[in-house]
């Protein structure tokens, strides 16, 4: 069993910057493919980027490519969001999630875990 906890969220003008962290508990984090995902209030959850368990593979929601970046510290066991010119589009309740196995997907049903989430905000 992995637990997933986000922390790093908050309140951003436009164009600014964030970094999310997602700390995991375990041992085989660094066996677990890493997702970050976002809800918006009244939308479904969405993808927004992954990374392989090795770091050496990411993928990027159309909507978030080139202004985030995701990463991971398998020394660590956090995985990372870092957000840049960020837009009020943005806003949302950003969650981590892990999937044991290989294999990088965009859909919500193939991450086993998730954390509770935290809020990122973007004013205008």
């Amino acid at each position: 069993q992995v637990q997933l906890v986000e922390s790093g969220g908050g309140l951003v003008q436009a164009g600014g910057s964030l970094r999310l962290s997602c700390a995991a508990s375990g041992r085989t984090f660094s066996t677990y493919a890493m997702a970050w995902f976002r809800q918006a209030a009244g939308k479904e959850r969405e993808f927004v980027a992954g990374v392989s368990s090795t770091g050496g593979s990411t993928i990027y929601a159309i909507s978030v490519k080139g202004r985030f970046t995701i990463s991971r510290d398998n020394a660590k066991n956090t995985v990372y969001l870092q957000m840049n010119s960020l837009k009020p589009e943005d806003t949302a309740i950003y969650y981590c999630a892990g999937r044991s196995g290989g294999g990088l997907y965009y859909t919500r049903s193939r991450y086993d875990y998730w954390g509770q989430g935290t809020q990122v905000t973007v004013s205008s």
